[in-house]
C-alpha cells in the first residue's frame, strides 16, 4: 500500500509594486496581521487585496487563495 504524501496547504501572494509571487504556508498566514508580520513587513505599511477588496488584519485567510500585498508609503 502507498503511502500519500501530506500536501501542506499554502496561499499565494503578489507583492507590490516588484510583483514577485510567493507561494506562503497557511499555517504562517491564518489571517492578514500574520500574513503581513510573515513577510516582515511593520504594520499599516502594506494593503492586502483580495479579490478586489481590502482587507483588514483580523480577517482570515484560507488555502489556495490568492492575496495581493501593495506596499503603501507615506509622503507626508
Amino acid at each position: 500500500m502507498d503511502q500519500k504524501e501530506c500536501i501542506e496547504p499554502t496561499l499565494t501572494v503578489l507583492l507590490q509594486p516588484e510583483e514577485e509571487t510567493r507561494i506562503i504556508p497557511r499555517h504562517k498566514a491564518k489571517n492578514v496581521a500574520r500574513l503581513i508580520q510573515f513577510l516582515g513587513l511593520r504594520p499599516y505599511t502594506a494593503m492586502v487585496v483580495r479579490e478586489g477588496i481590502p482587507l483588514t488584519p483580523d480577517v482570515p485567510l484560507y488555502p489556495n487563495q490568492t492575496v495581493i500585498v501593495r506596499k503603501v508609503m507615506s509622503s507626508g
